[in-house]
This record gives structure tokens, sequence and C-alpha cells, in this order.
């Protein structure tokens, strides 16, 4: 895998089309954080000591392309432009806090970016795994074996009564964090998804937006994960997560089928509008954009858009994106010129696709 192609192709593994209630859940995350033994955490640490713990998890590499027949791809942030890691964290693979100081930071990629690494983010490491649609268990297994290749490589920070050590102590325990990313847009029209949100957080989890915390939840997308490790074990943690995604998606789809029931006309309305505007506006902004492709992305699911795909969205999820847009453009950063930009793109897209009128 080349570093330009991570960065050029809207694509990643985690936007793949059939998976497991795909049409509403988009993709499954977990995340492990884990530190090790003899070196402060990175909020301690000094420069130097940063640096030692990026070398050391580099010399990993060649373990962990053994211990699945994939390459792997290691990146120092300070080789990235600011542009270039923003990129990354609009495709999932790294995380805005990770991003913000490249100093003896870097971050390990498989060659179909379903698993990435980050070195030195609030932990030393933190394990990531991304599959599409409701794959949590799948997604904890790869994780899982990814962790015990790097544990034999590494003494972990480890309390035989507390678990896996890290900075954060809602990590404490099993250093696990497992998310859904989910596309809700019927419950939020219909005004239902702050019931949702309240009953989740009563359970313990969290509901946060696109990239995660203190991120809002633009195009009707939400990643919905656990909040405490400590005092539940891994399958626990899964277990419970999966079953409250489960009764969100039966939420989704039982107001998708009242609404195509009582108001199919008012909804195609709407939803080929959505398509009008992104088919044929010279102009639109992020924020639209998103919201128009949620429209759009409802049709095609409810079948009231034909011949479209519906991975189109998921790749114009990341492609109308403002940083991925500014590269493709040529470094163009003024944000008029950058909505036409995106404009333009959206048309060339859905002009590829001869659509079935109503």
């Amino acid at each position: 895998m080349l570093l330009q192609d991570l960065l050029d192709q809207p694509q990643v593994s985690w936007m793949k089309p059939g998976a497991k209630d795909g049409d509403i859940v988009l993709s499954s995350r977990i995340r492990l954080a884990r530190n090790l033994a003899d070196i402060p955490f990175p909020g301690r640490a000094e420069a130097g000591q940063l640096q030692q713990t990026a070398d050391q998890i580099h010399q990993s590499v060649s373990a962990l392309a053994a211990s699945d027949r994939h390459e792997y791809l290691f990146i120092p942030l300070e080789q990235l432009t600011p542009l270039d890691r923003l990129i990354l964290v609009e495709k999932h693979i790294t995380s805005p806090n990770h991003v913000q100081e490249s100093k003896g930071r870097a971050l390990l990629v498989r060659d179909d970016s379903m698993v990435s690494i980050m070195v030195n983010e609030e932990d030393h490491l933190r394990v990531q795994c991304m599959m599409p649609g409701a794959n949590l268990s799948e997604a904890f297994a790869l994780a899982d074996r990814v962790d015990d290749v790097l544990e034999a490589e590494h003494d972990y920070a480890y309390s035989e009564r507390l678990g896996y050590l890290t900075s954060c102590p809602t990590n404490i325990g099993t250093g696990l964090r497992a998310s859904a990313m989910l596309h809700l847009p019927v419950l939020v029209l219909t005004k239902q998804i702050q019931r949702v949100v309240n009953a989740a957080t009563q359970l313990g989890l969290a509901v946060r937006g696109i990239y995660g915390e203190g991120t809002e939840a633009v195009g009707n997308i939400f990643q919905i994960s656990n909040q405490l490790t400590l005092g539940y074990s891994e399958a626990e943690i899964i277990e419970n997560l999966t079953s409250v995604v489960q009764q969100v998606v039966d939420q989704e789809r039982a107001a998708r089928s009242a609404l195509m029931a009582e108001s199919r006309s008012l909804l195609a309305d709407r939803i080929w509008r959505a398509y009008g505007i992104l088919r044929f506006a010279r102009s639109i902004s992020g924020q639209e954009a998103l919201a128009m492709l949620s429209e759009v992305r409802l049709g095609i699911d409810l079948k009231i858009i034909e011949n479209l795909p519906a991975e189109i969205f998921n790749e114009l999820l990341v492609a109308t994106r403002p940083n991925f847009l500014q590269k493709r453009s040529g470094g163009e950063n003024d944000p008029a010129a950058r909505d036409r930009y995106r404009a333009e793109l959206i048309r060339e897209k859905l002009s590829a696709f001869e659509i079935k009128q109503p």
C-alpha cells in the first residue's frame, strides 16, 4: 500500500456495501487503549520518550504482517502535511486528537485500512478496527488478534486488580471502546431521536456525531459507544452495545415503514428535491451536502430512487469533506471556491448513473 493511495482514494474498507444491516449501520469500530509499562504515558512523556515509543512500535511491523499476511504501513505524522493528517481523520483512520501534534507520533495502517494503530495519541497505543455494517463481534476478534501480536512484542502497563492502565480513568480495565456509526434520518425527521439518545445514555452509552467525541451529528449520522470499561468484560461490553444498536435499527426501520405507509408521496417529494439539488447545484456547503446526501441515501434504501448504488453515499461522505476536497482541488482553500468544487464533484458522480424517474 502506498501512502499516496491512502490519501487520494475516498473509499476505505468500512464503506463496502452488503454488510449486515448496512442500510442503517454504516460501520462498526473497536478501539483498544494500551500503554507500555516502562515509558511515561503520552501526557507526561518528554519528546525523546514519545519517539522511543514510536520506534519500539515500528519494530512490530514485520510481526503484524506475518500474523495476518497483510502489509502494514508505518507513517510518522511529521512526514505528513497538516492537510494530509486531517484527511486521515475524515476517513476515520485516525482521530482529531491524534493529529493535533505530530512530533513523536505515528500511525500504523493495514493495507486494507481495516486496522489502524495510533501511536502516542492519548495512550501509547490505540488499536482500531473498523468493519462495514453491524459487525462488532468480528471487529473485536480482529482487534484482539492484533493486540495479541503487539502484547507478545511489548510489556503493557497492566494491574491485576484494575486491568489495562490508561491515561483516562474511563478506559481503565479492558481499555475497550466499541462503537457503531448509524444513519438515522427518519428518527430525526419524526423527532424521535432525542428519546433514543436519552434511552442510550441511561444505559451507560454515549451518542455522538460523525467524528466521535465533541462533534455534531451532521447528515443524520450518529455514533453510539460504551462509556465505561472498568468492571465489565469485553464480551459484556460488546453484547450490551450490540443489543442497543439492534434496538435502534429496529426503531429506524419501524419509523421508515410508518412514514412510507402514511406519507409516501410527501417523502418521495422531499427525497427527489434533495436529489435535484445535488444533481444540479453549482455551489453547496459541506453541511448542506451531507443533509441532501442523507435524504438521497434514504431514497435509495426505500427504493424510491433506483439505479443509484448505496455506496456512492459512503464515498461522498469522504469525498465532499473540506480537507479531502482541498487536496483534490490542488490546495484551493477559499470556502466559496471549495463549495463550487464540491457541487461539481457531486454532479459528476451522479451523472454517471441513469436514474429512473418516478
